[in-house]
């Protein structure tokens, strides 16, 4: 019998879906918007051409459209939403490229006008550690006493040969550097990695896992790498091919990683999304609910919990 205390629907991970039915015991869905933000690694500030795993859109492919305003984003993507859950609330999800890339006073014309808008229960800040300027952070520190604050932060790998190859545009010690000076202003933090990217081996990937959960995080989102049609990544791909993580070494991959995050951190996802219309590869990716489900049944099979190689 599973005994995982973070969970409704018998998983043996800390969901999303047990965070949120717990803290506001009503049906919560993310808007993801895009604000028409840039960020220091496409605009020269720390390099060009972005990292070579994002499409033009900045990480934001499944967010509003930036030629509209954030609030008539927010209400034409909640309007759909809520013909589908009727009494649904929502968090303003500020997704695409680097959201805290910005002054103060343009940051304060983003986000406060959703700190107190009908059925909005929080904000989640998409950024990169290398875009939290004390100002910056200092804001976020009072945003974060107003309204439910979660900021989302980029790591994807702990190697740093990877962040170069990857053109990342920082290093680890940039991101600790970062988390630290969130956490130091009571800021809650929702971390991003990434499983498959270029020549790392499982071991590396594992030891990412390893590295992220012994650091002082409230959730943590992992990624499966997707080659992009015409990124910077498809074309490496196609220059010097590597290994695509197989499904079965993916499913095995994030058992084992979830192990060795501690039970209290929320993981808000096990793989992502990918514009199948772009998608180069894995192609087993496609069949996100299957492969969900056969995580549940490795971790089942080999007894493994999230936290589970902590004790």
């Amino acid at each position: 019998m599973n005994t995982f205390p973070y969970t409704l629907d018998n998983k043996r991970y800390h969901t999303y879906n047990y965070y949120l039915k717990n803290k506001y015991k009503t049906k919560i869905a993310k808007v993801s918007l895009n604000a028409g933000m840039t960020c220091p690694n496409r605009d020269g500030t720390a390099g060009v051409g972005g990292c070579i795993f994002c499409s033009d859109h900045g990480s934001g492919d499944f967010a509003g459209n930036k030629e509209d305003d954030l609030q008539l984003q927010f209400d034409n993507i909640s309007k759909m939403m809520s013909s589908k859950w009727p009494n649904c609330r929502y968090i303003a999800y500020f997704q695409a490229n680097t959201n805290t890339y910005g002054t103060v006073d343009e940051l304060k014309r983003m986000f406060e006008p959703f700190v107190n808008k009908k059925d909005v229960v929080g904000i989640s800040i998409a950024t990169r550690p290398d875009c939290l300027p004390d100002d910056v952070c200092d804001y976020l520190a009072d945003l974060s006493k107003r309204c439910d604050l979660t900021i989302e932060l980029g790591l994807q790998t702990i190697h740093d040969q990877t962040g170069e190859l990857i053109n990342r545009g920082h290093n680890y010690q940039t991101f600790l550097d970062g988390l630290h000076k969130l956490r130091t202003r009571h800021i809650d933090v929702c971390v991003h990695i990434i499983n498959g990217l270029p020549f790392e081996t499982f071991d590396m990937m594992l030891e990412t896992a390893k590295a992220v959960g012994q650091l002082d995080i409230q959730a943590l989102k992992i990624h499966s790498l997707f080659i992009l049609e015409n990124t910077g990544l498809h074309h490496l791909y196609k220059k010097t091919p590597f290994d695509i993580l197989s499904r079965d070494a993916y499913i095995e991959l994030v058992s084992r990683q979830l192990s060795f995050v501690p039970p209290h951190v929320t993981i808000e996802r096990l793989t992502g999304d990918a514009p199948q219309s772009l998608l180069i590869e894995p192609q087993w990716s496609i069949k996100k609910v299957t492969i969900l489900n056969d995580i549940d049944k490795y971790m089942l099979q080999n007894n493994i919990e999230q936290g589970s190689s902590l004790k």
